[in-house]
């Protein structure tokens, strides 16, 4: 019984069930070490701080490995306490592959697989996963948690934009070539080699070293500038729709909630005097 109180009362720390002070210091340590890891892994790649404080670099991560070992250890130990996850083994392998839990898992990864033998390059790509370290932050800052929120929530609306933004550049990038390659064989050499003038051209920043001098090409660069600009607003207003959604529904679940409390309270007390019916 002492094994199932002592997993609970982990549980509701790491989980801010509890909403007690050590909860809430718990996951203060845990979003300060998370930025600590970030600033950290920026100045790792100054190569002056690097060399002078390699010690305090090499320490410092093993420090945020072991500890966010733990963290990850006794999630997945405790998480049967969540209704969701009860099962001793499917639980616990369905909350695995939730997306927080594998940016917890590719947070420290690269550490183990360093004692595997892997080639050297790849482990230097694979630090790049320190930096999901920041995203952890989402669980216990609310108003991370809504961004969160959103994006699955327009995931669809996302997915489509993206594939029409894909779409689009293939259509530029096939029109540019053809209309281009003659006259620019070096710049336009293949439909892969025109996307790149492709994608700064949707994006409107255009940095001038590759541009079209054909009547054709300029015709197809102006085009396709000015759908660039109306295009990047299709995500923007997909995604502030989706804030204003997640926002609305918050606020009438808070305003609910009240009213069910006041409602509460006004049964619990009595009409006459207000005080509350048991002490009468």
């Amino acid at each position: 019984m002492r094994n199932i109180t002592v997993k609970q009362k982990i549980y509701n720390l790491l989980n801010n069930e509890s909403n007690s002070f050590g909860s809430k210091a718990i996951q203060g340590v845990i979003i300060v070490l998370i930025l600590l890891n970030a600033v950290s892994l920026i100045f790792e790649s100054i190569p002056e701080f690097k060399a002078e404080y390699a010690f305090f670099f090499v320490r410092f991560n093993l420090f945020s490995v072991v500890f966010f070992s733990v963290e990850y250890v006794l999630r997945m130990w405790s998480i049967t306490c969540d209704k969701r996850f009860n099962q001793p083994f499917l639980g616990r392998l369905k909350y695995a592959f939730t997306s927080m839990q594998l940016i917890d898992l590719f947070a420290i990864l690269p550490f183990y697989l360093s004692f595997v033998s892997v080639d050297l390059r790849i482990l230097r790509l694979l630090r790049v996963f320190r930096l999901l370290r920041v995203f952890k932050v989402a669980k216990y800052v609310s108003a991370l948690a809504i961004v969160m929120s959103v994006f699955r929530r327009k995931a669809s609306e996302l997915a489509i934009a993206a594939f029409l933004l894909i779409f689009l550049l293939l259509i530029a990038s096939t029109a540019i070539y053809y209309a281009e390659n003659s006259s620019q064989p070096e710049a336009f050499s293949s439909i892969p080699d025109s996307m790149w003038w492709s994608v700064i051209t949707i994006c409107t920043v255009g940095y001038g070293d590759i541009y079209p001098v054909t009547v054709l090409g300029k015709l197809i660069g102006g085009v396709l500038a000015v759908i660039g600009i109306g295009f990047f607003a299709l995500p923007t207003g997909i995604i502030s729709s989706g804030f204003t959604e997640v926002l609305d529904e918050r606020k009438e679940a808070k305003a609910l909630a009240a009213l069910k409390a006041k409602e509460k309270d006004t049964l619990e007390s009595c009409p006459c005097c207000g005080k509350p019916i048991d002490e009468i």
